[in-house]
């Protein structure tokens, strides 16, 4: 290919319709019309040197709308948006239309080419004269003026190609360096893959690496199928930049094209190989049963299935439509795409409890309560209500009781009371668990459209558990979230609804199923997330945390037994006494429930364990047995005398005979053992007096999913311009809290005595900061107002907090203490923390019945209805400046 071509000043022009030519390509056409015979007679064959002549493309007749020559500009344009697909060429699509001669449109631009191979021939019998000729395009041109010569057209013309300098310019752009590099990365991998297919590509790659990559965008492009347009936008890319961007798109479009053919094509054939294999060993298989006369397996395991199905006490309706699908099932071939679903989907109807209850017992009311006290310590309350549950299932075992829903923080002993609830009735026990649940089909099930479809977690447990009354546990129900595919907490409405929950409708199943005998019960850490909707359907009894007195006697009864029988100890071995239990309880663990308490017990029995395991004490014989050595034996027997001996088995389960370890005495815990094994102690009870040791700070309570805790509020001020500064992780509610504060404590700051005159500004040349120690644990909520308020006032005042008090309360712009929840939860946490006052809101005096006797006994409840009310409790010997209050 030559490097560059001289154009003359004039061409003969070979239209070609709906085709283009495009530099580098090479492309064989039949010339029969009259017009182009006479052009290529003139001016390839008569003439000795191989001549040049123009293609220039022609647009469809139907498309034309002036009359006579036109030349249309060029339909790409030099922009980076503009896409192409490759051309090809065919015999004659070079001839114009003789009918519409005169209705030509011509392309602006067109391509110079020249003859490769030329051939004439004559047609017979009309003796009509042909040629074939094979023309290579060389550069690009744009026409000036067409103009008629003879039967063919010629035309002034102008080269569109790039000079030498401005080439070597172009070449040094960065940015045609970086399209070369990309187009040539594509078009190598596209020259990788057909060589894979065609065991070819030797000739393309030299290509690729001696010609210049201008002219390579052009032979690539020529190379593929693309409409007319596209040819055009390519033929019309004069720039070098834009020519290669839009050469390779085409080449990445057309390597994705082959790689998807290739993907379907392996697809197809694999799929066809297997079906094809599956079918001939199936064949093979069921010629060798009928050699051996075992040719029934899949009729008798269908007549199985059946009867199992007859068994299952199906409603008339479902029966009816699993025999319909059975007899389906029966005319199905084992190796047809649908067989295994539909085998699944009886298998599933055959195996649920349709009319399989639990065997019934009467209810006894005294050993009910007597396993609730056994497992459970205090919860009175909740136990009472249990009581009274089964009573009312006792009277009227067919009555469709509330759902009950405990709500406490972790570790209270939720799950444990539902199995309870199960043993007490004599009914299995099933729990579903709902934390993280985002699809409804969790509940309830695919349809069977999709591949991989299972029924909801409802139908698979009753499958699992076997009857049609278990008691049914839906864990976390607080926890359920949702998102496109679906509201799980929407699907639960109809599940917990007595009126709808006869005829539950499974999507797999796609039967109505009862599930009006299944009991209920659910558990959740917070009543908030819950939907109203579906909140409105249960009964919720709500389970505060554990006082210290009831951990100790939980931990006693309950947790060092259960302890010591997981980590193979007795008290033999492990004595733990109720000084260091209360010990483990103040210092490590504050905590609503007994799950961290356990933690700690569980690290002492594995200390005990490492001890007793490592002794290497020989187990003493038991007392009046004597030690028979071989002078004895030898004595007594004779020579070759026989001796007769009986095996006695030894029960592995009985301690006393399977337990080998003996130690001297046993290990009793010390508080030396509890620092050794726990570590120093997590929590300290002067805690809140050396962090309340410098004015501007106070003590709240607050409440969180894992019971009460106390909240320290921290106040600072610093020069500035008047600002306050919020830190700690606070939400929006928080943060209107601390403004209502400041605000009011800037209003009353006369009246108490915090500036000497009215209309004095407290923050005249002073920033206000207010921190929320655990910056890391996000909070919220109202109820820090009366704490936010004394923090302040007492940074002001440059007078200390009381530091044995708590409090809590939401407050208004004029002062007054509104009721807030959680009092119960936090009146714990104060306890917890070793506090002996505690300062609620007036409101709030109904709440302190749920408030433990023994917790109240060692507390002082304050009233307040003002925030006067708590200025006075908080401050050591009260209020000074009330006296002086216009409030």
């Amino acid at each position: 290919m030559a490097e560059s071509v001289e154009l003359p000043s004039r061409l003969a022009i070979l239209p070609f319709r709906n085709k283009v030519l495009l530099p580098g390509a090479i492309i064989r056409i039949r010339c029969t019309s009259p017009t182009s015979v006479k052009l290529v007679e003139q001016e390839l064959w008569q003439r000795e040197e191989k001549g040049l002549i123009g293609i220039l493309p022609v647009r469809d007749a139907v498309e034309i709308k002036p009359v006579g020559h036109s030349i249309s500009e060029g339909v790409g344009t030099d922009s980076l948006d503009q896409s192409s697909k490759p051309q090809g060429g065919s015999s004659d699509s070079h001839k114009p239309d003789t009918e519409n001669q005169n209705e030509v449109h011509w392309h602006s631009r067109g391509v110079a080419a020249r003859a490769l191979h030329l051939s004439r021939g004559v047609e017979k019998p009309s003796g009509r004269v042909t040629y074939i000729v094979v023309l290579e395009g060389l550069c690009r041109f744009s026409v000036q003026e067409l103009i008629t010569r003879g039967t063919y057209h010629t035309a002034r013309i102008s080269s569109l190609e790039k000079m030498k300098t401005e080439m070597e310019r172009v070449e040094q752009d960065p940015d045609f360096i970086m399209l070369s590099r990309k187009f040539k990365a594509t078009a190598m991998e596209l020259i990788s893959v057909l060589e894979q297919k065609q065991k070819t590509g030797g000739r393309t790659k030299v290509l690729l690496e001696t010609v210049p990559v201008h002219k390579l965008a052009d032979i690539f492009v020529a190379s593929f199928e693309i409409s007319f347009e596209e040819q055009l936008c390519m033929l019309d890319s004069v720039d070098l930049k834009v020519r290669l961007s839009k050469a390779t798109e085409m080449v990445d479009r057309h390597l994705q094209s082959i790689r998807v053919a290739d993907k379907i094509t392996q697809k197809v054939e694999g799929q066809l190989s297997k079906s094809q294999k599956e079918f001939l060993l199936r064949q093979q298989m069921r010629a060798i049963k009928e050699e051996l006369g075992d040719d029934d397996d899949d009729e008798d395991d269908l007549a199985a299935l059946e009867r199992k199905m007859q068994s299952a006490g199906m409603p008339q309706n479902i029966w009816k439509h699993a025999h319909r699908e059975l007899r389906r099932l029966k005319k199905m071939q084992p190796q047809q795409p649908g067989y295994s679903s539909s085998r699944a989907y009886l298998d599933l109807l055959a195996d649920l409890p349709w009319q399989k209850a639990s065997k019934e017992r009467e209810l006894d009311l005294r050993s009910a309560q007597e396993r609730l006290d056994n497992d459970h310590y205090g919860l009175v309350k909740v136990k009472q209500r249990i009581i009274e549950y089964l009573a009312v299932r006792k009277l009227k075992p067919d009555a469709r009781g509330p759902v009950l829903c405990f709500v406490g923080p972790p570790g209270v002993g939720k799950t444990s009371l539902a199995s309870s609830i199960a043993a007490a009735l004599g009914r299995k026990f099933v729990r579903i668990s709902l934390g993280g649940v985002k699809d409804e089909a969790d509940i309830r099930g695919h349809r069977r459209t999709y591949i991989g479809s299972m029924p909801g977690r409802l139908i698979d447990g009753l499958k699992r558990v076997g009857v049609s009354d278990p008691v049914m546990l839906l864990d976390e129900i607080d926890k359920t979230g949702s998102d496109v595919r679906g509201d799980p907490a929407s699907a639960l409405l109809e599940v917990l609804d007595p009126e709808q929950n006869k005829a539950f409708n499974d999507h797999y199943l796609n039967v109505p199923y009862d599930l009006s005998r299944v009991i209920f019960v659910a558990t959740a850490n917070r009543v908030q997330p819950i939907p109203p909707p579906l909140l409105d359907r249960m009964e919720v009894i709500e389970l505060p945390g554990y006082t210290s007195e009831e951990k100790l006697k939980i931990a006693m009864r309950h947790l060092i037994p259960r302890v010591l029988d997981q980590h193979g100890l007795t008290s033999e071995f492990l004595q733990i006494p109720e000084g260091m239990v209360e010990l483990v309880i103040q210092r490590y663990t504050r905590e609503a429930g007994v799950r961290n308490l356990e933690r700690n017990l569980a690290a002492l029995a594995r200390a005990a364990a490492v001890r007793v395991a490592e002794q290497e004490q020989v187990v003493p014989l038991d007392k009046g047995m004597q030690e028979l050595g071989t002078s004895f034996l030898e004595n007594r027997l004779p020579n070759d005398a026989e001796v007769e001996m009986e095996v006695i088995p030894m029960d592995v389960n009985n301690r006393d005979i399977s337990n080998t370890f003996k130690i001297a005495s046993p290990l009793v815990v010390g508080e030396a053992m509890l620092e050794k094994v726990l570590g120093p102690p997590k929590f300290d009870s002067k805690e809140a007096a050396e962090r309340v040791a410098s004015p501007g700070v106070s003590v709240g309570l607050v409440w969180t999913t894992f019971g009460g805790e106390v909240q320290f509020v921290e106040a600072t001020a610093m020069a500035g311009k008047g600002e306050l500064h919020l830190t700690g992780q606070l939400g929006d509610v928080i943060k209107e809290s601390a403004q209502i504060a400041l605000t009011w404590v800037r209003t009353r700051a006369a009246d108490l005595k915090l500036a000497a005159a009215e209309g004095i500004n407290l923050l005249e040349g002073r920033d206000v900061h207010i921190h929320f120690p655990a910056g890391a644990v996000p909070k919220d909520g109202p109820s820090a107002g009366v704490t936010l308020v004394t923090a302040l006032v007492s940074l002001f005042s440059q007078r200390r907090v009381r530091s044995d008090t708590a409090m809590t309360g939401e407050m208004t712009l004029r002062g007054l203490v509104l009721p807030v929840g959680g009092i119960k939860d936090k009146i714990l946490a104060a306890h917890r923390h070793g506090l002996k006052r505690v300062i609620l809101p007036e409101r709030n005096l109904k709440d302190l019945v749920e408030v433990p006797s023994s917790v109240l006994a060692n507390l002082e409840i304050l009233l307040a209805k003002r925030m006067e009310d708590v200025l006075e409790q908080a401050f050591e010997g009260g209020c000074p400046w009330r006296q002086h209050s216009k409030l």
